[in-house]
This record gives C-alpha cells, structure tokens and sequence, in this order.
C-alpha cells in the first residue's frame, strides 16, 4: 500500500535536503550522523538523479533561479517542497519491485505532476523503521522556472507561469494522491484508497511522540528489570475511551456523560464536537 506524505521546507540551504538523501540521518532528530572522525556517514544504497538543473548541481541552479526572478528570499518563504512516495513493504517481494524501478517511476511522476521546477529525485531502500518499504523522495524548488500546461489542481493564472511558485493545496494534494494510485496501478503494485483518509489519522507530531515515548518507556523498564509496555499518546487514549463509550451509548446525552464519568468533557459548538 503506497503512501503519498508532503513537507514544506522554508531552509534557505538547499544543499541540507541533497545531504539528507546522500548520507545518514537521525530519525529522531533529523541531525546528520557522524562517524568517529566527524565526517558525514554516507547511506549504503540509494539512487539519485536531478531534473530541469541544466547540467549545474542542484543547490546552484536553484539559487540562481532564485536571484533571476527575485523570489525566495526572504526568511518566511517556503524555499522548497519535498515529496515522498513510500511502496508497500510486500512490492519487493511479490511484484518484483527494485530500486531502479522506483526510480523510475518517482521520475516519472516527479516529470508529470512537477514540471518547470528543479528537482532532485532519489531512492532509499528501506524506511526509518526498518519495514523494508522502498520509498522516492522528490525534492522541488518551489520556484518554477518554466510555463507549463494547467493541470486540474490550478486555480490560478500564476500556477503555471515561470517564476512563479506551487502552491500545495488540498486540491494538489488529492490530485497527487490520485496519480500515485494510478502510478501503483499501472506498475501492478500494492495500493490503498489515498482519497478516502483514514479511520486513525495520524499526524508527524503524533507519531514522532509515540515513538519517543516508547523508546523511554522501553528504557526506564529495562533499568529497572520490568517488561516494556505499550506507551499510548494522549491522543491515542482519547481515541481509546471513544471508541469504547460509541459502542454503549444510545443518546449523545449518554455519549456525554459517559465521557465525563472517564474524565473527558464534550462540548459542541455549531455543530462540531471537541
């Protein structure tokens, strides 16, 4: 099952995202890791390429684009955005899905749904958790330096003019989605439904809080010879208690003071719960 992730990156150093892909980073901090000379570690296996750069590295044609048209220079600007494409762990195995075939392909969508900006595309093997999922990590300047064709997502005259920048919206983003389905589709890999959310929406915070937690958890038990337990964000222990008032209640009056009993107020305010 494919997943689709964006970030917005508002780093003036564009040569931090290309080091992120070459070499080895903390997953925790995202801090470059060292070996014992204090050189950069690089990662074992990954394959790179840049497109709309003109030959010069990536860092240095976008900079340039930048001073040329005047744009990305101010702190609060988003330099740059980064796209990630994340297969199925079981892709490798039963379809026969390599790195240069996700290569490929994240080329291929990086040439179709990003055209007119700089891009770095490149292939890790294997995700910070070790599951084994192949993923692509596309990187664009958010200055296009070309006019393009209108695609469905763009709403504004600027969206395809050069010099301008992308914006990520959430048309964007369901149209992303929607090609990465069709992406998995065509190479006959495993998908899920990226248009119709989750039942456990998740966000980075979240997940992130979930495994620090745990790694503490993990630690405190073993110093002190107990076996690890499962640490739960307050987020997840809020989904926890609903979930096992919604399958008793049978009025949002029992609902409400069934949540109260458990130390949760409810309150509604045009319509909407919190």
């Amino acid at each position: 099952m494919a997943t689709f992730k964006h970030i917005a990156s508002k780093n003036a150093d564009y040569g931090a995202a290309e080091r992120y892909l070459l070499f080895e980073h903390d997953e925790f901090t995202g801090k470059p890791i060292l070996d014992e000379n204090g050189r950069l570690v690089p990662r074992e296996d990954y394959r790179i390429s840049s497109l709309n750069c003109g030959g010069e590295d990536f860092t240095v044609a976008c900079m340039r684009a930048n001073l040329r048209y005047g744009k990305n220079q101010q702190r609060e600007d988003v330099k740059s955005h980064h796209y990630i494409i994340s297969f199925d762990p079981r892709d490798g195995p039963d379809h026969g899905l390599t790195m240069d075939k996700a290569q490929e392909l994240g080329e291929r969508f990086c040439v179709e749904q990003f055209p007119g900006h700089q891009a770095l595309v490149c292939t890790h093997p294997d995700g910070h958790n070790h599951s084994g999922n192949i993923h692509v990590h596309i990187v664009i300047n958010s200055l296009r330096v070309e006019e393009v064709e209108r695609k469905p997502y763009m709403d504004r005259a600027s969206d395809t003019q050069a010099g301008a920048k992308h914006r990520c919206t959430a048309a964007a983003m369901r149209h992303f989605r929607a090609e990465v389905m069709e992406l998995c589709q065509g190479a006959g890999l495993y998908q899920i439904d990226l248009l119709g959310g989750s039942r456990n929406r998740v966000t980075d915070r979240e997940y992130w809080a979930q495994k620090k937690g745990q790694l503490a958890l993990d630690a405190e038990a073993a110093a002190q010879g107990k076996p690890p337990t499962k640490f739960e964000t307050g987020k997840e222990k809020l989904r926890r208690e609903i979930r096992a008032v919604l399958a008793e209640a049978v009025s949002f009056e029992d609902f409400a003071q069934r949540l109260l009993q458990r130390g949760i107020t409810v309150k509604e305010s045009r319509g909407r719960l919190s």
